[in-house]
């Protein structure tokens, strides 16, 4: 069995299906770990879901676009953090309304409300956002952390140019999604440390990526703007 993590989708199915394709994943032998946010950007997140429950050995985390998205559909109302509805939307959560309307196809509501904020497996930790670095303790940590940190990745950057082998969580790896390495001018995962970052942009501008595990050989999907000239993201 092959192991690999995807970034961040955000409805950009078309992305969705070039990386599956061009890593030759095998939906019924191998293992796909989702770092959340399928939700969320492009209008295609019901299709991006229907793809992603055909895979046999599934982990989905949960996201922060992705707990949005179930407080609205699970719950009637976004109030996560006490945001309005109108929060949600204009960070892509409109696009995520024209794919589904008022009603969230049910295994895709459950594949949502059964998500771990993390996963553990082969010594590395997959989390959408982050850590607190010292909390040592992964059941300890804030779930606010876990879905929306984004220091963790500068952390790494900053400590990386004179202490590389250094481990944050004592993890081998840690495998992160929400922190796009557009931010750092780059179409690219990028690790530094033990951080590894494969949120490539693809719910903007950019790319989707899948990488495998334990090689750390990735496959990206074209530009989003390439594969929907005609329709805007986030």
């Amino acid at each position: 069995m092959k192991k690999f993590a995807l970034g961040d989708c955000h409805g950009n199915f078309k992305a969705l299906k070039q990386c599956l394709e061009r890593s030759n994943f095998n939906y019924s032998e191998d293992k796909l770990i989702v770092l959340g946010d399928v939700c969320d950007g492009f209008p295609y997140v019901k299709e991006c879901f229907e793809e992603l429950l055909k895979i046999k050995n599934l982990v989905y985390i949960l996201a922060n676009h992705d707990a949005w998205c179930l407080e609205y559909y699970d719950k009637g109302v976004v109030d996560y953090n006490g945001l309005p509805k109108e929060v949600w939307t204009s960070q892509g959560g409109y696009n995520t309304l024209n794919s589904y309307g008022e009603k969230m196809i049910e295994t895709h509501l459950n594949l949502l409300k059964n998500a771990p904020l993390y996963h553990l497996e082969d010594d590395c930790l997959f989390v959408h956002g982050g850590i607190d670095p010292h909390q040592p303790d992964i059941d300890k940590q804030d779930p606010q952390v876990l879905l929306w940190d984004r220091d963790l990745l500068w952390y790494a950057k900053t400590k990386n140019s004179s202490k590389s082998w250094y481990k944050y969580g004592g993890y081998n790896k840690i495998f992160i999604g929400h922190t796009t390495t557009q931010q750092y001018n780059s179409f690219k995962p990028i690790k530094w440390c033990n951080v590894v970052a494969i949120d490539t942009g693809a719910g903007w501008s950019g790319k989707l990526t899948i990488m495998n595990i334990k090689t750390e050989e990735y496959w990206q999907s074209d530009l989003a703007k390439k594969l929907y000239p005609d329709i805007e993201g986030r």
